[in-house]
């Protein structure tokens, strides 16, 4: 595979006109076919109901658990919980715990195609079938299944919470579209993040005016970065990376989508590779401060209050790991802090009264017009 971060310096040279023809319209491209109806498929809906409420209010979706791989805990109260935004604390204006089956969650499984390799793909679809045959074959929530190529995005059906059914209609897939893999360089590289990021696009536009909490896991070991010391973008460039991280942060928390990121290559590959989105995590305030690392896959994981994990011999399991994250749970909201920016950046933390847990939820919100004190 082709080490993209020796082209660096080449990212600055290609990135205008990269930007332009991907990112310029990200928040509404993107392409997403259906399979043909299954008796599994849910019935097309007349209307959907907004994901969110259209109240002024931040709607937090939080997972309380031990820091290091623990099960998420119930029966915490409001008085357990303070939420700093910006450091100063919030009052909390809504709290309800949820547990057991009885939340209303979709976890949506997203296979990629574009920045996987063949063999990894069909890795991947044995230990969907794997987990698809979990539990007797009757999963949690329901649960649907996209496979993404450079065609777009291809749903497998509706939603569905028999495994069955789910695995009947991936069998009956065929990702023989083009693949596009590291033998293409950085102008393969810098393809690849435009399919991806389109990819994306499509199904949060999709996936979050669905009513109720969502769950959206990606097999990948993510999208090429194409960032680094060596990458230079000037103020105009950084300027529209930062409306998409903008509209991207936004749209995944108003349609109450938390992203999770499992890498099927894992211990094979490089540290450095692996590790790399790390330095782009932390939210971002300003244009100045951006990078097309800041829309990475695992770092939208992260930031959306998901997980970033990496294949450990057992990746049907990783896929229980991900669906377990979704209850207990508990849905908090709070007025947003006053701002008079539109886009200011404010930093989300919320601390537990009670030792060796922690909460985990969105790390920050960009203020809105309608938001505010």
């Amino acid at each position: 595979m082709v080490n993209i971060y020796k082209h660096r310096r080449r990212a600055g040279i290609h990135a205008a006109m990269f930007l332009f023809w991907c990112l310029a319209a990200l928040p509404a491209s993107g392409t997403i076919f259906a399979q043909q109806p299954s008796p599994m498929a849910a019935p097309q809906e007349a209307a959907r109901p907004p994901a969110a409420v259209n109240d002024g209010l931040i709607h937090l979706d939080v997972v309380v658990a031990p820091p290091k791989n623990g099960a998420p805990v119930k029966d915490l109260t409001q008085a357990d919980f303070t939420i700093l935004d910006n450091k100063a604390a919030q009052t909390i204006t809504s709290f309800r715990p949820v547990s057991g089956r009885e939340a209303k969650v979709e976890v949506l499984l997203v296979v990629d195609a574009v920045n996987a390799g063949p063999e990894t793909v069909s890795f991947e679809r044995q230990q969907i079938d794997k987990f698809f045959g979990g539990e007797g074959g009757t999963l949690a929530y329901p649960t649907s299944l996209a496979v993404l190529t450079d065609k777009g995005v291809q749903m497998m059906g509706g939603f569905s919470a028999d495994g069955k059914a789910l695995s009947a209609a991936l069998d009956k897939f065929d990702n023989g579209l083009r693949i596009i893999n590291g033998s293409a360089g950085y102008y393969g590289a810098e393809e690849r993040l435009k399919y991806s990021l389109d990819g994306l696009s499509a199904l949060i536009g999709t996936e979050g005016p669905r009513p109720g909490r969502k769950l959206m896991i990606w097999l990948s070991p993510g999208w090429p970065l194409l960032s680094g010391p060596g990458t230079e973008l000037d103020a105009k460039q950084q300027q529209q990376i930062f409306a998409n991280v903008v509209a991207i942060s936004t749209q995944l928390r108003e349609g109450r989508i938390t992203m999770y990121s499992i890498n099927p290559l894992g211990g094979n590959e490089s540290l450095f590779r692996a590790s790399y989105y790390e330095d782009y995590v932390k939210g971002v305030s300003k244009p100045s401060q951006v990078s097309l690392g800041n829309l990475g896959l695992p770092v939208l994981a992260m930031q959306s209050g998901g997980l970033a994990v990496d294949y450990n011999n057992d990746l049907a399991g990783l896929m229980q790991r991900c669906v377990s994250d979704s209850a207990p749970y508990y849905e908090i909201a709070f007025a947003p802090a006053a701002g008079d920016k539109r886009d200011e950046y404010h930093h989300l933390e919320i601390k537990i009264a009670k030792p060796g847990l922690v909460a985990r939820t969105r790390q920050g919100y960009y203020l809105q017009p309608s938001q505010g004190k």
